[in-house]
Order: structure tokens, then C-alpha cells, then sequence
């Protein structure tokens, strides 16, 4: 089975607490990043090396090994020279923060902090490390997805979308003429933590087709017996 997940960001939660931890992973996941934890020092390095993160969010304060620590040895490495780096810390003196950054960190942020964010610190980083695409746009056939204004057109006409079928047609068109199942979709459409029956796939694929195709236009959603769907020009 394809793996979806390996097509999301993936992110090192590196946290000494507990429920900040959980809160994180719940958030990032809901957000469609893929995350991994380290409670100290010691273990976020291993799991640097282990799992290759797109980036760090850092907690100043761990046992053993310090943020200010770890983020030098991350600097150090040629393999993760320029790998992206938040501090997180509950410390709002300003010369900490110069001291965080100055350890060669790429963002600064305080608890207790917004998600939202974090989130958009997070991306605009990931941007410009290039672990996530910077296209405005996406197209395929006659269909064109404007992703700064969540317009969608078919041959200029303006089609009107649900927000999961704007979702789930992103993800097609950023996959065009690959067969995804059910729980493929639910994963990267819906998310992992989601808890929705997979035939819930098959009303916003409906859902989709009825929004996209116009009278005497190609359905452009390929049903695949027993494998699940995907966007294609073949014949149904």
C-alpha cells in the first residue's frame, strides 16, 4: 500500500511536558504534518539521525541536554546544517531570544503561544527550505486551482466547492492519474486522528463530481473497482 504520509512535512517535537507534547501533535496533525517526539535532549539528536525531520521545534528547557545544546550540535553537523530550527521556551527576556537565535536557531517563539501562529511560522520556514512547494496553482486538463484565493475553474467557469471537496480535489490535483483507496484519502484528506468511515470517501467523491462536471464535460474522477479513485482523463 502507497504511503500517504510520506508526502506531508514531517515534524521533531522535541518536549519534556507531556500534555504540551500531546497538544502538539494534535494540532500539526490536524494542521497535515506529520509528527515525531523526543523528550530530552539526547533522544531529539537520535531521532534527528534516525528519521531525517523537515524541522525541529525545540523546547529551550530539557533534562540533561539543553535546546541552546542541541541546537548547536544540529549547526555542527553538515547533515543538518541548515535544517530549520523553532525554540519554544517559556523565558521572554530579549536577550534570550538573541541568545537562542545566535545558537543558530530560525524562529523564537514564547509559551504560551498561539497555534495558528506557530503554524505560519512553521510554513514559511518549510517554504523556504523547500520541504514544502511554494505553487500558487495547480492544474490539470481543463480544471484550474488558484491556492491563494481558493478559486477553482473548469474551461473559466467557476466551480463552487465544499471545504473537504476543495481538499480532496487539491490532493488529486497535486497527484493527477494515481489511484489512492479510501483510506489513503481519509489519511491525507481527513487526517489521521479523524475518525471517519471510509464510505464517507465515497459521498464527497460524489459530492465532487457533481461540482466539477458540467453537462457533456469528461468526468474527470476515476473510479477503479476494488482500488479506490483518481483524477484521470481515461474513460470511466
Amino acid at each position: 500500500m502507497l504511503d500517504m504520509t510520506a508526502t506531508r512535512p514531517l515534524v521533531l517535537v522535541v518536549e519534556d511536558e507531556a500534555a504540551l507534547a500531546t497538544m502538539l501533535r494534535y494540532n500539526l496533525e490536524k494542521q497535515g504534518f506529520r509528527v515525531e517526539e523526543a523528550a530530552d535532549g539526547q533522544e531529539a539528536l537520535t531521532r534527528i539521525a534516525e528519521t531525517q525531520p523537515d524541522l525541529v521545534l525545540l523546547d529551550w528547557m530539557l533534562p540533561a541536554l539543553s535546546g541552546l545544546e542541541v541546537c548547536r550540535q544540529i549547526r555542527r553537523r553538515p547533515a543538518t546544517r541548515d535544517l530549520p530550527v523553532i525554540m519554544v521556551t517559556a523565558r521572554t527576556e530579549d536577550q534570550d531570544a538573541v541568545r537562542g537565535l545566535n545558537t543558530g536557531a530560525d524562529d523564537y517563539i514564547t509559551k504560551p503561544f498561539n497555534t495558528e501562529a506557530l503554524v505560519a511560522r512553521m510554513r514559511a520556514l518549510l517554504r523556504r527550505s523547500g520541504a514544502l512547494p511554494t505553487k500558487s496553482a495547480l492544474a490539470f486538463h481543463d480544471i484550474t486551482m488558484d491556492l491563494a484565493t481558493h478559486r477553482v475553474t473548469r474551461n473559466a467557469r467557476a466551480l463552487h466547492l465544499g471545504p473537504t471537496e476543495f481538499r480532496l480535489l487539491e490532493f488529486f490535483l497535486q497527484h493527477p492519474r494515481r489511484v489512492f483507496s479510501r483510506e489513503e484519502l481519509l489519511d491525507a484528506v481527513w487526517g489521521k486522528d479523524i475518525h471517519v468511515e471510509p464510505r464517507t470517501v465515497d459521498v464527497h467523491i460524489r459530492r465532487l463530481r457533481k461540482a466539477i462536471n458540467g453537462p457533456d464535460e469528461l468526468d474527470l474522477v476515476r473510479t477503479v473497482r476494488a482500488a479506490g479513485y483518481a483524477i484521470d482523463t481515461e474513460a470511466v
